[in-house]
């Protein structure tokens, strides 16, 4: 059995700021038991990538998997063939070579309509209201083919995913599923289910309903993980970018100055700061990964921000560095069979949006009352407010 570790971190150090007390873990283990997450943490690149990327020994399909508790069984909650029944009919509009022809006019009308009215109100702008949210989740109400349905705007899915995603949060901490978690999946539910039918055609609801082979109760809930999947990694990767821009304004200018930079900003402030920060598998039998014997049955959860700046595959990892050689190495959005299925599509989000920032607002810079990316699952500002000449 392994010993707890004297440097074991709380919830509150996994929650604000947890890259030294991460470091200070993998330094001694790079697998090791935290009692406060009840779970064995992974904080390695080598040993995150042993366990996302098998699926027979570090399952997802566990009672406990919070995801599951809150919108049902899903592609993130499966292995195996029910994991390919599930995933398999929504693949298609999410390949990288589909979401800039399918998705790119959608969203840069919408960057720009959020930018128009941020330049009209003049600043200061609260970035997350003003241009992240809003950006998330009108591309998640086209991709699911929502848009004109008129109980189902950009606002009502916000509130539905906010909802969901506390849920979700508190669940992984350990506390029963919220009233309001409930309520969100029951109302998305009831919308959803009746409006599968009159989903915009060839959109991913669609499609998937129609000849994916999934009952609408399976449609509902693979729609709910794609919808706070795809507004909660979109809201936090963009949110975490200009954040880690406009803390150094050297590094904002250079993006400015040449725009090509901005993928590389997005990538490098994926690894820095995944808007995911842990996900979970569950042992299905006794195993020794990174010389820390695991027990069947136990938790296993993968912090992504430990990888992620785990020195023996990012040297210097506490740098944000633009010109950082095999970035893309970076497990924001994990590995294996669940790797991110919209990941594509946030990055092209993320990437148009911070383009036409740096172009449009070349003097932006953080003002009062700017918070550093927080969170112990989902990690991001909670308010980012901006201001410009």
């Amino acid at each position: 059995m392994v010993r707890t570790p004297l440097t074991a971190p709380t919830l509150d150090d996994l929650s604000g700021d947890p890259p030294p007390h991460l470091a200070r873990l993998r330094d001694q283990a790079p697998v090791a038991w935290v009692p406060a997450l009840n779970a064995y943490l992974v904080t390695s690149w080598a040993a995150a990538g042993e366990v996302l990327r098998d699926p027979v020994t570090f399952t997802v399909d566990d009672p406990r998997f919070s995801t599951a508790r809150v919108v049902g069984p899903s592609m993130l909650s499966t292995d195996g063939a029910a994991h390919a029944r599930h995933r398999d009919p929504f693949t298609a509009p999410f390949r990288a070579g589909s979401v800039t022809e399918r998705f790119g006019d959608g969203v840069r009308r919408t960057v720009d309509a959020c930018l128009d009215r941020m330049m009209a109100g003049g600043p200061p702008a609260e970035l997350r209201s003003a241009l992240a949210g809003p950006l998330a989740a009108s591309t998640m109400t086209h991709a699911l083919g929502l848009d004109g349905l008129d109980e189902i705007d950009g606002g009502t899915l916000l509130g539905w995913y906010r909802a969901i995603v506390e849920s979700v949060s508190v669940t992984a901490a350990g506390c029963p599923v919220t009233a309001a978690g409930t309520s969100a999946m029951a109302e998305l539910d009831v919308a959803l289910r009746r409006h599968l039918g009159g989903a915009t055609a060839g959109s991913v609801l669609s499609e998937a309903g129609e000849h994916g082979g999934l009952a609408p109760a399976e449609v509902v809930s693979n729609a709910a993980v794609i919808m706070f999947g795809g507004i909660e990694t979109t809201e936090g990767m963009l949110l975490n970018a200009v954040w880690h821009l406009l803390r150094d304004p050297d590094q904002f200018a250079a993006v400015g100055e040449k725009p090509a930079l901005a993928a590389a900003a997005v990538e490098e402030s994926l690894r820095m700061e995944p808007a995911a920060a842990v996900v979970d598998r569950y042992a299905t039998r006794d195993v020794a990964v990174a010389g820390t014997a695991i027990r069947a049955g136990a938790q296993v959860t993968v912090s992504l921000a430990g990888a992620n700046r785990d020195p023996a595959e990012f040297p210097d990892p506490d740098r944000f560095d633009l010109h950082r050689p095999r970035r893309r190495r970076h497990l924001a959005f994990a590995a294996g069979p669940h790797v991110c299925i919209g990941m594509d599509l946030a990055r092209l989000e993320v990437i148009s949006a911070i383009t036409s920032i740096v172009e449009r607002f070349p003097r932006l810079r953080l003002a009062a009352g700017a918070e550093s990316p927080t969170g112990l699952v989902f990690r991001k500002p909670q308010h980012l407010p901006v201001r410009w000449d």
